[in-house]
């Protein structure tokens, strides 16, 4: 859903990366240490530091693969390292905001698991020769309305903040169906 943003992304992140000549996995690991930092302010009910720190975390989740990139250290385990990170880095995010009480245990639980599943989905298609890069609520697009919805509920209430972790549960169980669909379909 993003892809078309890749052109304006690759050209605001390279000269940053040109900068940053360093083994891109050190970036990679780094992330999801930031997103424990956005886990502590869902907890302690700081909206506004859950956010700025979701932001950091992404920017570094995108900055690892323009380093590999443009300095030639693009890897299957580096792939692999990063898919990994950004699982730990949702899910420490969402258990901050069931600490912080902006929703109950079980929705945050339905949280994980949902954005879990988009990502299994596509790489267990990926692993049958499906490329699967489909769907409305990748983890970009999550991470970004969780973002949103976090500057709303700072603004407007706490309560809509927690509409936001519904619609994202939803989201993200309908992008699962869809990548199964775009896998059955191609795989019949």
């Amino acid at each position: 859903m993003l892809e078309s943003l890749r052109p304006l992304l690759t050209r605001i992140l390279n000269p940053i990366a040109k900068n940053f000549n360093i083994n891109p996995n050190i970036i990679t690991i780094i992330s999801p240490f930031v997103a424990i930092l956005a886990a502590y302010g869902f907890a302690k009910n700081s909206l506004i530091l859950g956010m700025l720190a979701i932001l950091a975390s992404g920017f570094l989740d995108v900055m690892d693969g323009a380093v590999a990139r443009l300095h030639g250290r693009s890897s299957k385990f580096g792939a692999f390292l990063d898919s990994t990170m950004d699982r730990f880095a949702d899910a420490i995010i969402y258990i901050g905001i069931i600490f912080g009480g902006y929703c109950d245990w079980f929705t945050g639980v339905l949280a994980i698991h949902s954005a879990i599943c988009v990502s299994y989905v596509r790489a267990r298609a990926e692993s049958q020769g499906v490329d699967c890069n489909v769907g409305i609520a990748e983890r970009a697009v999550r991470m970004i309305i969780l973002m949103i919805g976090a500057l709303i509920g700072y603004y407007a209430g706490d309560i809509y903040f927690t509409y936001i972790i519904f619609i994202l549960v939803g989201l993200s169980y309908f992008t699962v169906g869809q990548r199964v669909m775009h896998v059955w379909r191609r795989l019949q």
